[in-house]
């Protein structure tokens, strides 16, 4: 008996055979559900075109502050002797 007809074996016995049907029956409706929203995801998602764009509180318009790879000082370095 190949593997999965052990699975399907387990599944009988652990859920007893009326409630088959109904774990069946359940999995293709999630299955659908599950293909509609990857569906509507890859369509663009964009929703309503109307609709103000969500803020994060951050303009995308303003310049980001220079990156400096070590902090500037006015202090000279002390001399190591």
């Amino acid at each position: 008996m190949p593997d999965w007809g052990w699975i399907v074996l387990v599944v009988a016995v652990v859920f007893g055979a009326s409630k088959l049907p109904d774990i069946a029956r359940n999995l293709g409706r999630s299955s659908g559900e599950f293909k509609k929203g990857l569906k509507e995801g890859n369509e663009g998602g964009e929703g309503d075109p109307t609709a103000p764009a969500p803020s994060s509180g951050v303009d995308p318009t303003a310049a980001a502050p220079p990156l400096t790879s070590a902090p500037e000082t006015d202090q000279p370095r002390p001399e190591s002797t």
